[in-house]
């Protein structure tokens, strides 16, 4: 069983910053992608960005680009997503996931989620 755990969120004013962690439990980690998306209330869960498993190819959604940074640390087992420069659009729950596909940008390709962080960005 892996479970995933994320952390590092928060409420922050615009143009802060803030870092995710999401750290995964088992020995497989270095395996598989992984993958951030988010959900703001009463949207559908979004795609954030993605990484892969052992050559840190990375993959953003286009809203996000520039400003967001995903690494891993594989012997840590843990991800991560620097974001920078907030926007009060930013706003939501984010969740990490696991992938056997990199790029993958649809929830249906995660099999494993974490419990999600909030994050609020006030203007």
């Amino acid at each position: 069983q892996v479970q995933l755990v994320e952390s590092g969120g928060g409420l922050v004013q615009a143009g802060d910053s803030l870092r995710l962690s999401c750290a995964a439990s088992g020995r497989t980690f270095s395996r598989y992608a992984m993958g951030w998306f988010r959900q703001a209330p009463g949207q559908e869960r979004e795609f954030v960005s993605a990484i892969s498993w052992s050559d840190s190819r990375t993959y953003y959604t286009d809203s996000v680009k520039g400003r967001f940074t995903i690494s891993r640390d594989n012997p840590k087992n843990t991800v991560y997503l620097q974001m920078n420069s907030l926007k009060p659009e930013d706003t939501a729950v984010y969740y990490c996931a696991r992938s056997s596909i990199y790029p993958a940008t649809k929830g249906v390709n995660y099999d494993y989620w974490g419990q999600g962080t909030q994050v609020t960005v006030s203007s």
